[in-house]
């Protein structure tokens, strides 16, 4: 279940890797709704079974981690100014 939760997150990181910087950064600036969005579709997605709903909820554990994590590292944008975590990105 651990697995299948990493790899579900995986997927979801790497859809959100792929989107433009700005728009991840703006994205960012709300981490609740971007954790309980994420978690939510997945629960949703892997409804039915025991394993399913374990993996989806440890994909939205570390999703949480992960938005907490980023807006540390790499900051956010709110109202069009870029607030730098510890690094500072070119935006």
């Amino acid at each position: 279940m651990i697995a299948t939760g990493f790899m579900i997150f995986l997927g979801v990181g790497l859809l959100m890797a792929k989107l433009p910087r700005r728009t991840a950064l703006r994205i960012l600036k709300y981490p609740m709704l971007v954790d309980l969005a994420v978690t939510v579709l997945v629960l949703l997605i892997h409804w039915g079974t025991f394993s399913g709903v374990m993996a989806a909820t440890v994909a939205g554990l570390m999703t949480s981690l992960a938005t907490s994590g980023l807006r540390h590292w790499i900051g956010y944008i709110s109202d069009g100014s870029y607030y730098p975590g510890r690094i500072r990105l070119d935006v």
